[in-house]
């Protein structure tokens, strides 16, 4: 069975092509790629089967992706421990563990967040993103804690995706920087393939609008910094970018920081703290908030003593 992947247009992809929009809209799709899509009649805007890739879409547009099957991909429902902070009929929030992949994708076929929730929902998982994402609306990198919203039918899935698409989600990520930080601000920077190496993201003149509001919460003498970063938009490992792009990567990342780190992380000290938004069933704002994991807070008491 093909898979569906629903999106909506956000203001500063309105105007362009459609197999770019389509690109921006997901990070695992390339141009070419979504113009092979838009060839094969598989990318719609509203009702509308899209036959060439020079359409220009509008803001608050909905795309719909139709992803043929892949061949040897299969979900099954693993019995994985979640930690779930709330569950209702709309939604569960789950806070994600170090190193749990969110859904499955090649080299990660099992052991993932959805192969848990699958588990634990059963048949009660939104469809919107299709039969290898039930539920998944935003997602939080692998090496990534922290608290993220899960749907349970489509239409608090379409709640929440359009909460995305106009940045009304409270997003409050925690994370320890290298360096020292001397005052709060903000980072105002598009983000894009980095056209030098597509698995990673970069700072990039046509890329997508990105802001980051960073505030300090503590210094280890001048060599890291705590800090809790607030999103105003969401684009792919967007606070490991831009940071790294004003000369304080995360500890602990590899990709956009020291191929050498002094202390043993498993990737970016980075936390996804609080997550608020309008609920779907009543639209009344709830937030939820994850508390930092153990790794966290003993390396934030290790670093106080140097």
């Amino acid at each position: 069975m093909e898979e569906k992947r629903t999106y909506f247009i956000e203001e500063d992809l309105n105007g362009q092509r459609i197999d770019k929009a389509v690109s921006e809209c997901d990070g695992s799709i390339t141009r070419s790629r979504a113009e092979q899509l838009i060839a094969e009649g598989r990318v719609c805007a509203g009702e509308t089967c899209i036959k060439k890739p020079s359409y220009r879409v509008r803001t608050g547009e909905k795309l719909t992706v139709l992803i043929p099957e892949p061949e040897t991909t299969e979900l099954v429902p693993e019995d994985i421990p979640l930690d779930i902070l709330h569950e209702d009929e709309d939604i569960v929030i789950v806070n994600k563990p170090k190193g749990m992949v969110v859904h499955p994708a090649p080299g990660h076929s099992s052991g993932t967040l959805v192969n848990a929730l699958m588990y634990h929902c059963k048949d009660s998982l939104s469809g919107i993103n299709g039969d290898l994402r039930p539920g998944i609306v935003h997602r939080i990198d692998r090496d990534t804690t922290g608290v993220l919203v899960v749907c349970k039918n489509d239409k608090a899935h379409l709640c929440l995706s359009e909460q995305l698409a106009v940045h009304s989600i409270k997003r409050i990520y925690y994370c320890i920087v290298s360096g020292n930080i001397k005052e709060d601000g903000t980072v105002d920077a598009p983000i894009g393939r980095n056209p030098n190496d597509r698995k990673k993201m970069a700072i990039v003149k046509d890329g997508r609008r990105a802001v980051t509001h960073y505030r300090v919460l503590e210094h280890f003498g001048n060599r890291y910094t705590y800090i809790a970063c607030e999103l105003e938009t969401g684009r792919t490992h967007q606070i490991r970018v831009h940071m790294a792009s004003i000369g304080h990567p995360l500890l602990g990342d590899t990709v956009y920081g020291s191929a050498k780190q002094p202390y043993d992380t498993n990737g970016q000290v980075l936390h996804a703290g609080v997550l608020g938004f309008r609920h779907p069933k009543d639209g009344q704002y709830v937030e939820y908030e994850a508390a930092l994991p153990e790794y966290f807070t003993n390396l934030i008491e290790k670093l106080r003593r140097l």
